[in-house]
């Protein structure tokens, strides 16, 4: 889809020293940028559910590294 954006002049230039074809340059930074956000996401959710249950695993482990102490 053919859009219109404007962009500070020195950051187009740059762009052009990477790759001349600023749609592909802007579609390919998009797609890394949204998938870079989806994967800062999913670990903010994993770090969520880790603290959530951080005293139940914390506990499990007490207990298995007191199984397998040496007497």
């Amino acid at each position: 889809m053919k859009t219109s954006i404007t962009l500070p002049a020195e950051l187009l230039a740059i762009i052009d020293q990477v790759n001349p074809n600023r749609s592909d340059f802007i579609e390919r930074a998009a797609r890394a940028y949204l998938a870079q956000a989806a994967k800062t996401k999913r670990e903010a959710r994993d770090r969520e559910i880790i603290e959530h249950c951080a005293d139940r695993l914390n506990a499990e482990a007490k207990d298995v590294l007191e199984y397998q102490r040496i007497p």
